[in-house]
């Protein structure tokens, strides 16, 4: 009786069992661990031949070979999947919405009724081409995100021996930013001004601090200091749920004097900034209801509707085209990859017409190098094997 470890071939550890039975029959059994740990595949591997010795083998008859464990299919793994893997890992809210999303509309339906070990690239391959008729790239890419992951949390929890099948993401394009130029920002920060003191700092929230939607609803008081002309960025809202921001980017942000001021002009009679409700049962604003406030103000200001996000752009665009730093817009913007900042950096004049500039300078004049003191390496080299010569 043996119990080996070795490492496995994606990652891991395999553990190789070999027993005698009582029958006189010998038994190899060759398993990946469910630990990545050596030591705990060798304890893992220990119980399992103790438990092989004891209950012997489970077979249909003496002559069979061991049956195999059975597989769950894709649906009766998706809510163990989204209980102990999605929700354990404390996903936020809009987060786990749209994992359920995903395996309601796309992956049940498709793989649904098929075992995880069942799922190939064929299979995968069908899916997006059937997806490519009315989804973007991106979109396609957090479908098989779920099922990748779903995958490799089955082959960490032992569900399955190895990964049937790694879904390749499509190629997605940078996308260009839909922002206000200067012209049409102002025009519309005086419609929501026109409209009332809430809709006003809600376009200034998105377009002079860069706040996002959820970000918006879930600002309190207590993140807002007037004096000193900042706000905290600690909270965002989804579905009456508070969280951090996205990505766990807490940021401070000063306040332009238009927003101060804006903020300055609302009631402190509530924790939250914008709310809704009246009688000590104030909740933060639907999204229903900024996105309303917005399209009245782009109607005034005579402005193609647009949704709210596309106030953060105009705020990161409007830094980069005013000369801020890549790296300053990511810290304002709460970006968490200085990726995404630079899909702005091409509207910075500075870092554009001052390339283009080199194009007139005069051409440089390059010099002829000079000579270095000393013999060159190939003299070097012949003296390396002669001996000096005597002295008299």
């Amino acid at each position: 009786m043996s119990v080996k470890i070795r490492p496995y071939r994606n990652g891991g550890y395999e553990v190789d069992i070999m027993i005698r039975l009582p029958n006189g029959q010998t038994h190899r059994e060759r398993r990946k661990s469910p630990f990545s740990a050596k030591s705990a595949s060798l304890r893992w591997g220990r119980e399992r031949e103790r438990h092989l010795l004891i209950h012997g083998l489970a077979t249909a008859s003496d002559d069979a070979g061991p049956i195999k464990k059975e597989v769950p299919t894709l649906a009766e793994f998706a809510p163990r999947y989204m209980e102990g893997y999605a929700k354990a890992n404390g996903h936020k809210p809009s987060t786990l919405e749209t994992k359920r999303q995903v395996l309601r509309l796309h992956l049940i339906p498709a793989f649904g009724d098929k075992r995880l070990d069942q799922i190939n690239s064929e299979l995968v391959q069908r899916l997006k081409a059937k997806l490519t008729e009315h989804m973007a790239n991106k979109s396609i890419n957090n479908v098989l995100g779920v099922l990748n992951t779903m995958l490799k949390c089955a082959v960490e929890w032992g569900v399955l021996e190895e990964l049937p099948v790694r879904a390749k993401r499509m190629r997605v394009k940078s996308p260009s930013m839909d922002f206000y130029d200067f012209d049409e920002y102002a025009a519309l920060v005086k419609a929501a001004a026109a409209q009332s003191p809430e809709c006003l700092v809600f376009v200034l929230l998105a377009g002079d601090a860069g706040l996002r939607a959820g970000e918006i609803r879930g600002l309190h008081w207590a993140a807002v200091d007037l004096r000193r002309r900042q706000l905290t960025v600690e909270h965002s809202e989804y579905k009456g749920e508070l969280t951090t921001p996205k990505y766990d980017k807490i940021r401070t942000i000063p306040l332009t004097r238009r927003l101060a001021d804006a903020l300055g002009t609302l009631p402190r009679d509530c924790e939250l900034v914008l709310y809704r409700g009246s009688e000590g049962r104030e909740i933060p604003t639907s999204r229903q209801t900024g996105r309303t406030m917005l399209e009245k103000a782009q109607d005034a200001a005579k402005l193609r509707r647009r949704g709210p996000h596309t106030l953060r752009h105009t705020f990161c665009s409007h830094l980069a085209m005013r000369g801020a730093a890549a790296r300053v817009i990511q810290q304002l913007a709460g970006h968490a990859s200085l990726v995404t900042t630079q899909r702005y950096m091409h509207l910075s004049p500075g870092a554009t017409e001052a390339a283009i500039a080199l194009l007139e300078q005069p051409a440089p004049v390059l010099k002829p190098a000079e000579p270095t003191a000393g013999p060159r390496l190939g003299e070097i080299r012949e003296t390396e094997g002669r001996q000096p010569p005597h002295a008299p």
